[in-house]
């Protein structure tokens, strides 16, 4: 089997801060996972390149990427709030919001009612004439 390698070089200007940061990452890489220089380097550029080109036919990828992320965050704060809360707490919490959620009928149909007066009182106005 012949071995098509190519070879290159890297350099680091570690007074630059972007490239001191990708050094360190070579250096404290998982080396299990990444056994040399090389496959950390190959496989950053190749998920570097896979992002943009995803990024390019998709714009709006990355927004979803940070709602789904925030999304997970609220719900994982909703759940550690919660279990921190006694059983007792909590039944009290959702019977507020259930209570809270039944009362909403009701101002509708208020809003609804004041909403009829008005239509009835700007006919009887335009009646007058």
């Amino acid at each position: 089997m012949s071995r098509r390698i190519v070879s290159t070089n890297i350099r680091f200007n570690l007074e630059k801060e972007a490239d001191r940061t990708a050094w360190e990452y070579l250096q404290q890489r998982d080396k299990k996972q990444h056994r040399s220089y090389s496959r950390a380097v190959i496989a950053a550029v190749n998920d570097y390149f896979e992002r943009r080109g995803r990024l390019a036919a998709d714009p709006y990828l990355e927004t979803r990427e940070k709602e789904e992320a925030f999304l997970l965050r609220v719900l994982e704060t909703i759940r550690a709030g919660l279990s921190q809360n006694n059983p007792v707490n909590t039944a009290d919490i959702l019977l507020q919001m259930l209570q809270s959620v039944q009362r909403q009928p009701a101002q509708v149909e208020a809003a609804q009612e004041d909403q009829q007066e008005a239509d009835d009182a700007a006919l009887d106005f335009v009646d007058s004439f």
